[in-house]
This record gives C-alpha cells, structure tokens and sequence, in this order.
C-alpha cells in the first residue's frame, strides 16, 4: 500500500516511520510512505503556504494553489489514490473505516495546519474528510500517523502474527481482554487462575465475558453495535445491561 503525506514538514516523520510494525512494513515493502514538502509547489521566494483568512479573524489559512498543484502531480502516478483531508471536523476514524481503507492501493493525506485548509480544498479537491478524535491537533501531521497505523496493520503481511488484529480492541466491536505475562505473582498481583489452567475452553469464556464486561464498563455505546450471541446477551443482562 502506498501512503503520500502532503505536508509543510516533512522531517516531522523521519523517527516515527522508522520504529516497529510500520518500519518493518516498509523494509518488507509492504508499505511505501512518501513525505511531499507542500514548499515545494509555491511560487514565491518565501515559499508561502498561508494566508490571513477573507473576512478578518485569528490565525492564518493554508492556501489552496499549493495543495492543488501538488495533488495533481501525485494524481497523474499510478496506482489510484483516495484524497484525504485530515481535519477535526471530518468522519470520525474507527476500526470499520480503518478496514475499508486498508483495502485501497494508495492514500493521499493532506495535512492541515493553522486555522485549516482553504475551503475550496475540502470541496473539490478531497474525496474524504477525516478526524481521528474529537479534539484539535497543531496539525495534520500527528493525525497522519495515526491513520497510518491504524489502517496498515490490517493489511497483510504487516503484522507477525495475522490474528493479532483480529483480536484486537473494537475487531469485533468489543474492547479487548486483559493480558498477563510472566511472572505469575508480581508485588502479590497475581495472574487470574484461569489462564494458568490449561483449560482452552474455560480461557475463552472468560477473556469473551471480559471483553463484554470491560466494554459495558468503559464504553457501554459499542455494545449498540457489537457481534453479540444469545449467551453474549444473557452475559451482559447478569451485569444490568440493557439494549437500547
């Protein structure tokens, strides 16, 4: 999968591309990750990205030429890409979205600073608008990584093991549940009998009611929508659970 990162600062990403899953992704050349310097499609000697926003107001606007020359550059080589803009008030990146779009051949990110991108970006130049929460960011740039992250661990090959995204939090509309490791008794914490019992089925009861019990705790909205069973109900009824 291909991932270009349209951006005022492109060192921003030199350490974080070459740590853990993405950086072995990318020696594996199962993804690519491409930083394109926004400077570089101005006109000006002073390479100017921004300006101060029509209409009075704080802060500065990035200007539209030099997203749109660049996205033209990129749009004219193969394989197809989706635009996105990454943007506080976009659709909301999860687990679902972060499946579609592994399924795609290549992304373009735009990442926005200041007061944002000049509207007309958004309007005719982005396919999609993209927060990854609700809450405001400096940039684009850590926002990037993140969709990143988030979408090349569910492609194939990049991840060790192949399980591991299946099960992780919100695979299955749940969040995941608890693990332990060595040593089975730490400070007098110990581990839950039951994963020291060998017992397949009793573990897989238990890390399924975990999961369901930690989800109706922390995030009790997902179960709206989760992969629930007849027992996943009668489970999560013990616990005063209600269907909406």
């Amino acid at each position: 999968m291909f991932f270009d990162i349209v951006t005022i600062f492109p060192h921003f990403f030199d350490s974080s591309l070459k740590e853990g899953v993405v950086k072995r992704a990318i020696e594996a050349d199962i993804l690519k990750v491409r930083t394109v310097n926004l400077r570089d499609f101005t006109t000006d000697k002073h390479r100017t990205t921004d300006d101060r926003p029509f209409g009075g107001g704080e802060g500065m606007v990035m200007k539209p030429e030099p997203i749109y020359k660049a996205l033209n550059v990129l749009k004219e080589e193969p394989p197809e890409a989706r635009v996105i803009l990454l943007s506080p008030r976009g659709k909301l990146l999860d687990q679902d979205l972060a499946g579609e779009l592994a399924q795609l051949q290549r992304l373009i990110l735009i990442c926005g600073r200041y007061e944002g991108v000049d509207e007309r970006i958004r309007e005719h130049c982005a396919d999609l608008e993209l927060s990854v929460g609700n809450y405001v960011l400096s940039g684009g740039e850590v926002a990037a990584l993140v969709v990143i992250e988030a979408v090349s661990r569910l492609i194939p090959g990049v991840l060790g093991c192949e399980s591991s995204a299946e099960k992780d939090s919100f695979s299955d509309g749940l969040l995941e549940f608890p693990q332990y490791t060595r040593p089975g008794v730490f400070n007098d914490w110990e581990v839950p009998e039951v994963l020291l019992s060998g017992d397949h089925a009793r573990i897989a009861k238990w890390r399924r009611e975990q999961s369901l019990g930690l989800t109706y705790e922390k995030r009790p909205g997902l179960l709206n929508s989760a992969q629930l069973d007849e027992k996943d109900i009668k489970y999560l009824r013990s616990l005063g659970w209600k269907k909406n």
